[in-house]
């Protein structure tokens, strides 16, 4: 009765386009009262969920890359990316994706990257010839790299959320982050030498990538700074979030002397409505997994799943295309809270390391940054190229189907996502 309820209000508000808070709010308060159980109670165990140290992390790590953002590091990893791609086919597209690659590191978050990099990588590629859709379709898709390159937000939510090492699942971040790169890479490879979109004209240069390096070295230290002090012992992800602040508005105020007041201002002012947003989620999603819980909710989804098959594989594929059905109705960070007590169980008693887990998880869902209803990318990238949400989305779908080919591989092979962090001791 409690589940039927749960479920059922939470997707009618959803059809009605309720806000996804007020949905997971007024379902879990609805099975309480239905209960007669003490309110109280559950607004306490909220509370509790979003008073975590670990999760100071994350207003940090936001305001980190809006910072870098006016501190101009942003802008020269983009202009390292363009001149590292050199004059392949596609070679703007490919610049496009290394620098998301790059602030990605830095931002943790894919709509900042998708902002950051599109702003100056679309009107660069719309002038040389790629139309307008296919700039936004490639910038919105490879903008979703910041979700899993590490540090990542969903990364610690997930963390906080499963009770596991934030650092392990930094660690294993990385490599499953270089693969959908290099996927995204072949793709708009692909994709350049069907449509003609060749070389830029421009060949590399020792001199000139010696010195748009040299440029920015600030830049490229970042994540240096970030991820190095991290996996050393130095400090915890959290210290590591607060240093990167400092990181930023050194090289900013230093170095490229290039940050302002109204800029700091600019970067408060989202973090707080960021951060504001990420956690009313939290405190109503908890509520909504604690009532899961009570209800022995994921025991019977789990018991359900091995009724209709115990292999591996086949389950992976059945959690993969529901996560990727999800992720496009749903704000990732929600839907991590959400789907974390429910599935988790099933694939830890299917033998699954949680860290595995959470990597295929929140690669699935950060594919939904670039997937229509929600994609949140896709918005950004159509705003800026000016072009609309359903063109976007035909030219994205190549690109998307080499994400989707990386989540399968890294759900079959888990060292591809375990190596790194059981080499480093994690």
């Amino acid at each position: 009765m409690a589940a039927t309820v749960l479920f059922s209000m939470f997707a009618g508000l959803l059809f009605f386009g309720t806000p996804i808070v007020v949905s997971l709010g007024v379902a879990s308060m609805a099975v309480y009262v239905l209960n007669g159980d003490d309110l109280s109670s559950l607004i306490e165990l909220a509370f509790s969920a979003i008073n975590s140290f670990p999760l100071m992390a994350l207003p940090s790590f936001i305001l980190a890359g809006a910072l870098m953002g006016d501190a101009g590091i942003a802008r020269r990893l983009i202009v390292i990316a363009e001149e590292l791609a050199g004059p392949a086919a596609g070679g703007l597209g490919a610049a496009a994706v290394m620098a998301c690659m790059f602030f990605g590191a830095i931002s943790g978050s894919g709509p900042a990257t998708t902002a950051a990099v599109g702003m100056l990588v679309i009107p660069a590629m719309i002038e040389r010839g790629y139309g307008r859709s296919y700039p936004a379709a490639i910038t919105a898709t490879a903008g979703g790299l910041g979700v899993v390159i590490p540090p990542s937000m969903p990364l610690v939510i997930y963390g906080v959320t499963a009770n596991e090492s934030i650092s392990a699942l930094f660690m294993a971040g990385v490599i499953p982050g270089v693969m959908l790169g290099a996927g995204l890479m072949v793709a708009n490879y692909i994709t350049a030498k069907r449509n003609g979109y060749q070389t830029e004209g421009t060949s590399y240069d020792r001199k000139r990538v010696i010195a748009v390096l040299k440029d920015g070295f600030w830049s490229l230290m970042a994540p240096v700074v970030i991820l190095g002090g991290i996996y050393s012992g130095m400090f915890t992800p959290t210290e590591a979030a607060v240093v990167s602040i400092f990181y930023a508005l050194f090289v900013g105020v230093f170095i490229h002397k290039e940050s302002s007041l109204r800029g700091l201002n600019e970067a408060f002012q989202s973090t707080t409505w960021l951060t504001g947003r990420v956690l009313i989620i939290m405190f109503t999603a908890t509520a909504f997994g604690r009532i899961l819980v009570e209800n022995h909710i994921p025991a019977m989804i789990a018991q359900g799943i091995l009724d209709i098959t115990n292999s591996l594989w086949l389950v992976w594929i059945l959690v993969i295309g529901f996560l990727l059905i999800v992720g496009m109705f749903i704000e990732i960070l929600a839907t991590i809270m959400i789907v974390t007590p429910v599935l988790l169980p099933v694939m830890v008693e299917l033998g699954v390391d949680p860290v595995h887990f959470g990597i295929v998880l929140v690669v699935s869902l950060g594919i939904g940054f670039s997937t229509p209803p929600l994609g949140e990318n896709m918005f950004i990238s159509s705003s800026i190229a000016n072009v609309s949400i359903e063109r976007i989305s035909v030219r994205a779908l190549p690109l998307v189907g080499s994400m989707v080919v990386i989540a399968l591989l890294l759900a079959f092979f888990p060292q591809l996502s375990l190596w790194l962090p059981n080499m480093l001791g994690f």
